[in-house]
């Protein structure tokens, strides 16, 4: 069978990329991705001019979102794809994820101006293409133009992380709201880039382990933030746990991704790439 370029996760200026939907195909099309998935942060308002912009590509489209979930107190976050973008239930939910940040926004800003560093709310708004979903990413940006930094991997080794100037907890979806609001419109659910969290081998196997009792169904393997080592290591829990694989860019920026649209190394083999279990909702 032939390998499918597939980039199932990336970010647009909806959530916190710095690409319109339209120029994330272009770019996505541009760099050989045959498969596509635009997936914004707790957000699907940019969901039907990807998919426009795709078709005009002649690129293969599946709707996409990365929902916020808080498990054994961290964050961990859940890619949804293949779902019905206007589903009422997700986009209720999605809203209520996304209502916290305003007010958790106002207290980074608290928190910084103590460390003396003032604007912090309204340089993070001028970043912002959605208001609903300012988030750290985008004070990390106007750290760096105020000068505070030199680029944004300073900025979270120096504030907005915990313990940090600037770092806020938020309680976000559960775990078996985002898989339900996901599987309900239609979807799958993927556990999106696993080694990003802190969690012990115990805590680990019971993120696996509730998020399969909940009907999620894959698991992000090849991502742009993980090494081989960690994708053959989540390739062997893929197989554990009975679920598909995702391959994901987590692109959000040329400027700041590591790892572009489409330049990802491929699937493990003898995994179940996601999108067999997602044929029907090609768009």
């Amino acid at each position: 069978m032939p390998i499918l370029n597939a980039d199932l996760h990336c970010h647009s200026v909806v959530s916190d990329g710095t690409l319109t939907p339209e120029e994330l195909a272009a770019r996505a099309k541009g760099n050989g991705v045959e498969l596509w998935a635009l997936t914004d942060h707790d957000e699907v308002g940019g969901q039907h001019r990807a998919a426009e912009a795709a078709r005009a590509q002649g690129l293969n489209y599946l709707t996409g979102t990365e929902i916020s979930v808080t498990f054994a107190g961290e964050t961990v976050h859940i890619v949804g794809l293949g779902f019905d973008a206007d589903d009422p239930r997700l986009r209720l939910g999605l809203a209520a994820t996304r209502g916290g940040r305003g007010q958790r926004a106002l207290e980074m800003s608290a928190q910084l101006e103590q460390v003396g560093i003032r604007g912090a709310y309204e340089g993070a708004l001028r970043y912002v293409g959605n208001p609903e979903l300012v988030s750290r990413t985008h004070f990390a940006r106007f750290l760096v133009e105020a000068g505070v930094c030199k680029d944004t991997a300073e900025v979270f080794r120096k504030y907005l992380t915990e313990g940090k100037p600037g770092f806020v907890a938020h309680r976000w979806a559960t775990l078996k709201d985002a898989v339900h609001w996901i599987t309900e419109g239609g979807g799958v659910a993927v556990i999106a880039h696993p080694a990003r969290y802190r969690f012990s081998a115990n805590e680990e196997y019971a993120l696996f382990t509730e998020f399969k009792a909940h009907g999620g169904q894959a698991v992000e393997v090849v991502t742009g933030s993980h090494t081989a080592a960690e994708a053959q290591r989540y390739a062997q829990s893929a197989l554990e746990f009975g679920l598909a694989a995702s391959r994901g860019s987590d692109f959000h920026s040329p400027d700041e991704s590591h790892t572009d649209l489409g330049r990802l190394p491929p699937l493990p083999e003898g995994l179940t790439p996601v999108w067999h279990l997602l044929a029907d909702r090609i768009r």
